[in-house]
């Protein structure tokens, strides 16, 4: 997993009016893959309904990713829930992977 400032993550979400939140979602989604979770093509959050679907394998990829440490119910609390601040806490266990 790259090492990704956390609070860098917030601040790109909140100026570009969540864009990059979807660039975050599509790499970290690649990093995750490359290690061993299944999580099916991005082009799936354009889709309306399958994006939940796709959200709730995302949060099940980070739960594996993350060794538990994160579940998979906390992670789509954290991203459905608080959005940007979520997907702050979510990066900072990544950079927890990348540092291991």
């Amino acid at each position: 997993m790259l090492n990704r400032s956390p609070v860098m993550v917030f601040i790109y979400t909140v100026i570009t009016c969540g864009i990059y939140a979807i660039v975050w979602q599509v790499k970290t989604k690649d990093e995750m893959v490359s290690l061993g979770a299944t999580i099916p093509t991005a082009w799936l959050l354009i889709v309306p309904f399958a994006n939940l679907y796709w959200l709730w394998l995302y949060c099940v990829g980070v739960e594996k990713v993350t060794g538990g440490k994160t579940s998979s119910a906390v992670a789509l609390l954290l991203l459905f829930l608080l959005g940007p601040i979520g997907m702050a806490v979510i990066q900072n266990s990544f950079n927890d992977i990348a540092k291991a």
